[in-house]
């Protein structure tokens, strides 16, 4: 079996024996009163096994993402510096501008 394969079936049952596990303190810690619902229904264990199955999707996919974002490859044994990188520095132009004192008063004038 290829090792990817066997990397998503294990992480997959890891994921879903989490969900059985949380199922499991959910029902022991009687949480919203699910135990009660659950032993007084004739539906109750339906219900759990589609909370466990519903779970189980939601933990199996975390577990296995996780599992892939740990793979490493092999590759990376060189040095892990990296190379320095010059830095643009941007140096603005500046443009004088001349303004007439007649022009500016009058300005400040029509404001206030």
């Amino acid at each position: 079996m290829p090792k990817l394969i066997r990397l998503y079936i294990t992480h997959v049952a890891i994921g879903f024996g989490i969900a059985a596990a949380f199922v499991g303190m959910l029902l022991w810690f009687n949480v919203a009163n699910l135990w009660h619902l659950v032993t007084h229904s004739d539906k109750g264990l339906l219900a759990v096994v589609i909370l466990w199955f519903a779970n189980g999707i939601v933990f199996a996919g975390v577990q296995f993402a996780i599992a892939v974002m740990r793979l490493k490859d092999d590759d990376d044994d060189g040095p892990r510096g990296g190379h320095r990188q010059h830095v643009m520095r941007r140096e603005y132009a500046t443009i004088p501008a001349r303004a007439d004192e007649d022009d500016s008063r009058a300005f400040w004038q029509n404001k206030w």
